[in-house]
């Protein structure tokens, strides 16, 4: 098969999820003897027509330019660009700037969308904006071949919504293997001996919940949080909660070892996410063995149970659990079942797998 990827930024992954799926989904199928083409960003540090096997198209953004209104542009430049191109695929990772195109995508190929989360949901975005994006998820799951869901529960969203089946395949993830203690002394953190909270500074992402609820806990170990502060709500927090000595805001980590091994010696991981599907960071966690605090929703709990995670609403819960856990090594057993979930439904392997799977389903019909 020719197989087209857009949507994201491009590939070596410098920015997040989607770029990762691209990625490591790209890798795997040429691997498997297809021809797969992945469009970038012309601001992408790669500047490569090949990589690992992958054909790259850097296509103009001019994001920089004219702020997110630029990506619309760079998405229409890629349609434009893959009418040329003869794919049996074009797989499209995401809808929030690509299905406003839907009359360019190409006819003589199929269209397959993964359809990421709610979008509209997200608390950052105005009233205008969300109106907009719920008219884009429409015209995605209206006009794509076939819709693809990272979560069970964006699969029963769309089949309700929509009345449309879409196939579930989630992000991946990988086992985090090489622990080194050695990295905590950067930061001045002994194992097991502090709580973790890594997200972007956005209100859906439940973060004062989670501080409020460690400060009503009382525990003298350090609350440590990851992720940038130059928004408003980041700077909000920073100057809130930024004054007391407990609570640490290291800013973006971007050092993969770093980040993983943070996890994997915190005491708690705190994952507060609300919105959307699999989170890739969330996978992330569990392939470090981290004991895990999630946001009770339906998209945390499709990825983790019922059983293998703690779960809170508000901020008492959040003491609650602070309270009540006091060793990692006495919930060993959560850490192994998420270990094997990562082994056995998250692995990369089996993703790329079921995505080649689909897509020679879609060229038999």
């Amino acid at each position: 098969m020719k197989i087209g990827i857009l949507g994201t930024r491009g590939i070596p992954n410098r920015y997040g999820g989607f770029e990762q799926c691209a990625e490591y989904l790209a890798v795997g199928l040429v691997e498997r003897g297809h021809d797969v083409w992945v469009y970038n960003s012309d601001d992408h540090e790669y500047k490569g027509d090949v990589w690992q096997g992958v054909h790259i198209i850097h296509c103009k953004d001019p994001e920089n330019k004219y702020g997110t209104f630029g990506q619309f542009i760079y998405d229409r430049n890629c349609f434009k660009d893959a009418k040329k191109r003869g794919f049996d695929i074009l797989l499209q990772l995401g809808y929030t700037s690509n299905s406003i195109w839907y009359r360019i995508w190409p006819k003589d190929c199929k269209n397959i969308v993964n359809m990421d989360g709610l979008e509209w949901k997200r608390s950052k975005y105005n009233k205008y904006v969300q109106q907009f994006l719920k008219k884009a998820e429409k015209w995605a799951a209206i006009h794509a071949d076939e819709l693809i869901a990272d979560s069970v529960g964006i699969q029963s969203y769309l089949k309700d919504k929509y009345q449309k089946a879409s196939h579930f395949i989630p992000y991946g993830a990988e086992e985090f293997l090489n622990a080194d203690e050695t990295v905590l002394k950067a930061y001045s953190l002994q194992p097991y001996e502090y709580y973790l909270l890594i997200a972007r500074m956005e209100p859906e992402n439940n973060i004062e919940i989670i501080i409020k609820g460690y400060l009503q806990s009382n525990s003298s170990k350090p609350l440590v949080i990851v992720g940038k502060t130059n928004n408003a709500f980041g700077t909000y927090l920073l100057n809130t909660y930024g004054g007391n000595n407990n609570i640490s805001f290291l800013g973006g980590i971007y050092d993969t070892v770093v980040v993983n091994n943070l996890r994997y010696y915190s005491l708690l991981y705190f994952h507060g996410h609300s919105v959307g599907g699999t989170n890739p960071s969330l996978l992330e966690a569990m392939g470090c063995r981290a004991l895990i605090a999630a946001h009770n929703n339906v998209f945390n709990k499709s990825v983790l149970g019922e059983e293998d995670a703690f779960y809170f609403r508000d901020e008492s819960e959040v003491g609650r659990i602070i309270e009540e856990v006091k060793a990692k090594e006495i919930y060993h057993y959560k850490l192994s079942n998420n270990i094997d979930k990562i082994v056995k439904l998250y692995n990369w392997d089996y993703i790329v797998y079921s995505y080649e799977k689909v897509f020679l389903q879609s060229l038999s019909q």
